[in-house]
Parts: C-alpha cells; structure tokens; sequence
C-alpha cells in the first residue's frame, strides 16, 4: 500500500546551498536523499516544505514523499540518522493524508533572526547570529516591526528572482516581534508565507531603523510604494532559522 509519509528535520545550514538540489554544490535536499535511499533502497520524488537560502538553518523543516516501504514511521528517523550527516537530523516521522503536500499544505511559518549586538564579536556564534556592533534599540525597532502586522503587499520586501514567476504578492503577517536577552537581539516573524528573501529584507529595514535612517512611520509608506528600493539592505543570511512550520492537525 501507497503511504505518504512527513519526516521532520533540523539542519545547520552553513555548509549547504539552501534546500534544494544544485548542479555543483551540497544542499540539504540531496543529503536527505541519500539517506532515504538507505533507509528504503528508492528514490521517491520528495516535497520540502520551503526553499531555504545558502547559509540558513532551519530548526524545524519537514518533507513528504510518497513510499511502499513499511518501515514503521517511529524507526524511521533513527535509521535516517545513520545516513545523514552531522549538520542534519531527522527528529519526527508520521503518516498524513494521500493528497498532503509539505509545501502546499502548509498554513504558515516562523522565522527567527539572530543579532549578537555585542562590542566584540563571539567566536562560536560565527555563522549562527549576525555580528552588529553598533548600538540597537530594539524598542524602536519592536515598535516599527508592529506596522507590518496584517495583510499586506509585500512587494517591497522581496527580491525579484527572474526564475520565478511573479504572483500575488500579498501575505498576511500574524505576529512580529524584536526582543532583547543580554547581547543577543532577535527578530521573530510568523506569517501565512513568505516571498523570496522577505525576512532578511525586513530585517535590513530594521536595522535601518535603528540607525535612525528610517522612522518607525515610514514603514506603511515603504509597504505602500511597492517598490524594493525604497526597503532596506537584505541583510545576512547567516542568523536566520527557520524555526516553525504550521499545519492543520498534523504537527
């Protein structure tokens, strides 16, 4: 029998090129295919849930395939992790519905960014947080965030991939917020989905923001004008995790 199965993983992506397979660098995707073919001895066609860029991590990111494998799906990550490399492991397998897809099924994701806003830079947070040595006010930078909530066209936050087809651009933000714990600064971002490079994008205006370049108003005006150059830089890929990724009933 035909089973659809949802693995949930997580990744340091420093060393990859994003999710999906590339001609001539690693990426998460064919790691995880190589370790099903393992596991399961075939090559079913596997959905991700989200393009992730080079350098992103990912604290929860989930595939689904299609399989007549029998495994049972609470043996299933241990044997993946025979197979995967040190920077990926698959923490939760379970069974959904024959038509569920982890990207089109999706209701909504979160990400995270990370700011070290420390004088000195921290070795061990190198490729994990964005090293920002200038002061920030995350109050003014939480207050400013707060004007993206709701459904918006976010063309002004995205950056324009000739490879991919331009759609509606609208996306409903549910919930932002920039908080502070000791040196560390980060950005958290739950929307229904999100454009290409929209995070990091957001994130370069708040920092724009904090430098005093941009007023917390001028953030409706920027959504407002549908137009990239008057956002912010696209900042680092380097603190960004995709942290959460939403589904009715399912995890």
């Amino acid at each position: 029998m035909d089973r659809n199965l949802l693995v949930t993983i997580m990744y340091d992506g420093r060393n990859f090129h994003g999710w999906q397979v590339q001609n001539n660098a690693a990426s998460v995707q064919e790691s995880f295919q190589k370790a099903l073919y393992e596991v399961i001895g075939e090559r079913p066609d596997i959905k991700g849930c989200s393009r992730t860029d080079a350098g992103v991590h990912a604290n929860q990111y989930c595939v689904s395939f299609h399989t007549r494998h029998t495994i049972p799906t609470e043996r299933l990550p241990l044997a993946l992790n025979r197979f995967l490399p040190p920077e990926i492991a698959a923490y939760r397998a379970c069974e959904v519905p024959p038509d569920f897809h982890a990207r089109y099924s999706c209701k909504g994701k979160e990400y995270v960014y990370k700011i070290n806003n420390a004088a000195v830079r921290n070795p061990f947070l190198e490729g994990y947080a964005l090293h920002y040595w200038h002061s920030l006010d995350e109050t003014i930078m939480n207050k400013a965030a707060q004007h993206l909530l709701g459904c918006h066209d976010f063309t002004s936050f995205c950056t324009v991939d000739p490879k991919r087809p331009k759609g509606d651009f609208h996306r409903t933000v549910k919930h932002m917020a920039v908080e502070r714990n000791g040196d560390m600064v980060t950005i958290t971002i739950e929307a229904d989905g999100f454009l290409y490079n929209m995070v990091r994008i957001i994130v370069g205006t708040l920092l724009e923001v904090a430098q005093g370049k941009t007023q917390p108003q001028d953030i409706p005006v920027i959504l407002a004008a549908l137009d990239r150059t008057k956002a912010g830089p696209t900042a680092p890929p380097q603190g960004l995790y995709l942290n959460r990724v939403f589904y009715d009933g399912i995890i």
